[in-house]
């Protein structure tokens, strides 16, 4: 499937790149998201069952801004029961605005009418007018720079990342 879709493609190639191996595996239909489940450090897709490809980046957002140390057990019983938080969402929904602008994708790839809780309007509207909601979480993180940050710094603003993983 991977191969017949240029976007998934691109996406996969993308995530490997920066250190998110994305492993091919029958799961089951108790996954979150169709298709997609979270390990150590690394992302499951049944590209059988895969109903939204740019869901893949969401998922790696999440990885993507955890700690080595939670990116480690993503998936397992060892992860936190609370994980990801709020902040941890939001963060990783603009990460993958990033994700997707970096790699040249439409946005709706990524925020399609069916996710988001209906709100994919509204987050697609508000990061493309640089209301960028989590941002000082990406900024906290070393992942990125808000713009007067990025201008006294002689850095790339976001949604230019400094790095795509949290260290």
């Amino acid at each position: 499937m991977v191969d017949k879709n240029p976007d998934l493609q691109k996406t996969v190639q993308f995530l490997e790149g920066i250190g998110i191996p994305v492993t091919e595996k029958k799961l089951d239909d108790s996954t979150f998201l169709p298709g997609l489940a979270l390990g150590p450090g690394v992302i499951y897709v049944d590209y059988e069952k895969l109903k939204y490809p740019g869901d893949l980046l969401h998922e790696a957002g999440h990885l993507a801004v955890a700690t080595p140390a939670e990116r480690n057990v993503a998936g397992t019983q060892q992860m936190a029961p609370e994980w990801p938080t709020q902040g941890e969402e939001i963060a990783a929904m603009l990460w993958s605005y990033a994700a997707v602008k970096h790699i040249e994708l439409p946005v709706e790839f990524v925020f399609h009418p069916n996710g988001y809780k209906d709100n994919s309007e509204w987050l697609i509207s508000n990061f493309d007018s640089e209301n960028y909601i989590g941002l000082p979480l990406l900024e906290w993180a070393g992942l990125a720079y808000r713009k007067e940050r990025a201008l006294k710094e002689g850095k790339q603003a976001f949604p230019v990342m400094t790095k795509w993983l949290r260290e």
